[in-house]
């Protein structure tokens, strides 16, 4: 029947906020209007001269209070046409009861001698009251109001805690607080994000490209007999471009997408969370076949049992609980896959990761040096930039950089030119924009001493010369004395290579280039300063790294004691004596390499003083530079550092990288050794 297509009426709900109004128009409207009566004003006079003289008075009310007179006329007079607006107002009763008159008095004395008076003079007669007219909203407001007040706050604090909204109406309200909030993206309100805005992903790309074409043509994969995943786990670190990868495939897909951050699972009420996973799979089954990613899934995905404390770790673990249940709970066949996100894969739970629940873990790293060019080129597009501009060359000067960083730098490069009243954006300010997020923003009100300025052009000197004099260090690319940041006096950007694997020799070179400021100061001071700060805190954790993670000295051993997931607790995997020889060995490490550093300024002493000297004149030297003033470099760029080694590890890297990328002084003040004059 057509009938039956017809969109059902949709019944109003109720809401609190309803009875809200009505009580407050009742209160308003009693303040403020006689519902039951209808007055006319009139003045004294007239009082006496018409109303008293014709004897139409009945009785009058003087209020003593309001200094008001209400005067009350006898109801078979109502009918005359001096009365003809006094009609009653009230839908109950026909007649008009009164007060019928009202006038104000500028003074009450005589006023009641007046009226004996009149009542003589025209032989008439009226009652007299002299009332106080008390109003009963003032009275009752302060009974009631404290109730008022709490009202409001409970309603205040559900809303709150049902994430908004009034109570009784939508999805978010405290009566619904176990409902899914996750946004719905639908063919009708996709994301304006396409997989051409993701740049440097390639490889995840067709994996997540993959997942959207299980889903339009399921039959293409079932038919040989396979089962569609149910789920991908996107991983890596922060600003790799996770969610924008979720955000395009939403874009590109024709299906349903319900996107959800993991906190949003998290309530203080007992069991919301797990009420809100049923929820979303519940929605999700009837929109099949669709999409459900989960951002950030680590704040409900935790491995359980690592906190013995009860509370809400216990409603996190039924959240996880109920999510381990949906997502093994429905048949592939109902075309629902999971894509969840998290930059933590160590602190989720196994059950979580194994295959059944998220079959695939897509890995989405830094971008190598053709995907940081490719990400450059898609932020570059919507900038006004000059010719000169070339992307391959801001990818080479910003090693490990994530796709987050890359458009940060986009956006500065861009506030820079239009700061300095530019119409195009220049490749200078592209430069300026790198140093800005490498070191910080120039301090130029910075007061500095002459004294703390040749510290300062020795200490990142001696960086420079050590650097340039090692076979394993990566090449220099700038080096400046000028403060930026919060404490960093002066730094220097090196240009590490793309690699994986690292030796020890590269690592130890890498070291001694770290200690060549503070070995710099000693040599030509005589004293050491805490510019050093942060060269110590790199090396330090370079050295216990090499140790105790990659097995890099003889005396310890191959061995590694990496507790990535947290399993050791607050405890060692290894014993006091052990862990004194890992203290010794490391201080032995680090002492070696102090001194062969100093050695290699003592050999260098001539290269030390040409380039601070030239850094005091010209506070930053660039690798052209150092090449007029040294030479060029004794080794060539492209020679091979890289050793044999079993595996690649990855914390290696990121450890290069965090040594090689940028060296920051702190901020010199008294040393624990001397004090600086």
């Amino acid at each position: 029947m057509a009938g039956n297509n017809l969109p059902k009426n949709k019944t109003p709900k109720f809401s609190i906020y309803w009875l809200y109004a009505v009580i407050a128009v009742i209160l308003l409207g009693s303040q403020f209007v006689q519902l039951d009566n209808n007055f006319k004003e009139t003045n004294s006079i007239k009082f006496f001269n018409t109303y008293v003289a014709n004897g139409h008075v009945e009785r009058i009310d003087i209020v003593r209070n309001t200094g008001e007179v209400k005067v009350y006329i006898y109801q078979q007079y109502l009918d005359q046409s001096l009365y003809n607006d006094l009609k009653s107002n009230n839908l109950f009763r026909k007649e008009n009861r009164g007060p019928h008159l009202k006038f104000k008095l500028s003074t009450m004395e005589g006023f009641v001698e007046k009226c004996e008076a009149s009542m003589d003079k025209y032989d008439t007669q009226f009652d007299i009251k002299v009332v106080d007219e008390q109003n009963w909203l003032v009275d009752f407001l302060p009974g009631i109001l404290p109730f008022v007040i709490i009202i409001l706050i409970w309603v205040f604090i559900m809303r709150r805690m049902s994430g908004g909204g009034g109570i009784g109406g939508g999805g978010g309200q405290i009566f619904n607080i176990g409902k899914s909030k996750a946004t719905l993206f639908d063919k009708d309100s996709n994301p304006n994000v396409t997989f051409s805005d993701v740049a440097g992903l390639e490889e995840a790309k067709e994996e997540v490209m993959e997942i959207v074409d299980f889903l339009k043509h399921p039959k293409k994969y079932t038919s040989l007999g396979g089962k569609i995943p149910k789920g991908a786990l996107l991983v890596g670190p922060p600003g790799t471009g996770k969610t924008l990868l979720a955000k395009a495939m939403a874009g590109e897909a024709k299906v349903p997408f319900f996107s959800m951050s993991g906190s949003d699972f998290v309530e203080m009420f007992v069991g919301v969370g797990a009420s809100r996973v049923r929820d979303l799979f519940k929605q999700a089954r009837e929109k099949a076949p669709c999409i459900i990613f989960i951002d950030e899934i680590d704040a409900i995905g935790r491995a359980r049992g690592k906190n013995m404390m009860s509370g809400g770790n216990d409603e996190r673990e039924n959240t996880l609980n109920q999510l381990l249940v949906e997502m093994d709970g429905f048949s592939s066949e109902k075309g629902v896959i999971i894509l969840a996100a998290t930059n933590r894969p160590d602190v989720l739970d196994n059950a979580l990761l194994r295959p059944g629940r998220f079959d695939r873990q897509i890995s989405i790293d830094n971008p190598d040096l053709v995907g940081r060019a490719e990400i450059f080129n898609v932020h570059l597009k919507p900038l006004k930039i000059a010719g000169e501009v070339d992307a391959e060359k801001l990818a080479s000067q910003t090693p490990g950089f994530a796709g987050a960083e890359i458009a940060n730098v986009c956006n500065e490069a861009a506030l820079i030119a239009a700061r300095k009243d530019k119409e195009a954006i220049e490749m200078k300010d592209f430069q300026d924009a790198i140093d800005r997020t490498i070191g910080g923003l120039e301090k130029k009100n910075k007061i500095i001493s002459d004294e703390e300025k040749k510290i300062i052009a020795w200490h990142e000197a001696g960086h420079a010369v050590v650097g340039w004099n090692l076979r394993h260090a990566d090449p220099l690319v700038k080096v400046t004395i000028v403060p930026r940041g919060i404490a960093a006096l002066g730094y220097a950007q090196y240009l590490p290579k793309e690699q994986f694997l690292h030796t020890r020799d590269q690592m130890i070179d890498s070291m001694c280039m770290t200690l060549g400021g503070r070995a710099a100061e000693e040599i030509i001071f005589g004293k050491i300063s805490t510019g050093a700060q942060n060269d110590l805190e790199r090396i330090t954790k370079m050295a216990y790294a090499m140790i105790t993670i990659y097995g890099m000295n003889n005396k310890v051993g191959n061995v590694s004691f990496n507790d990535p997931k947290g399993e050791y607790g607050f405890g060692k995997p290894y014993s006091e004596e052990t862990s004194k020889i890992i203290d010794d060995e490391v201080r032995k490490m680090i002492d070696d390499a102090y001194e062969s550093t100093k050695q290699l300024l003592i050999d260098k002493k001539d290269q030390l003083e040409k380039i601070a000297l030239a850094l005091l004149e010209k506070e930053v030297l660039f690798q052209s530079d150092l090449e007029d003033l040294i030479g060029k470099r004794p080794f060539s760029n492209s020679e091979s550092r890289i050793g044999p080694m079993g595996e690649v590890k990855q914390e290696a890297s990121a450890i290069q990288k965090e040594t090689n990328s940028v060296d920051e002084n702190q901020e010199i003040g008294p040393s624990t050794e001397e004090e600086i004059a």
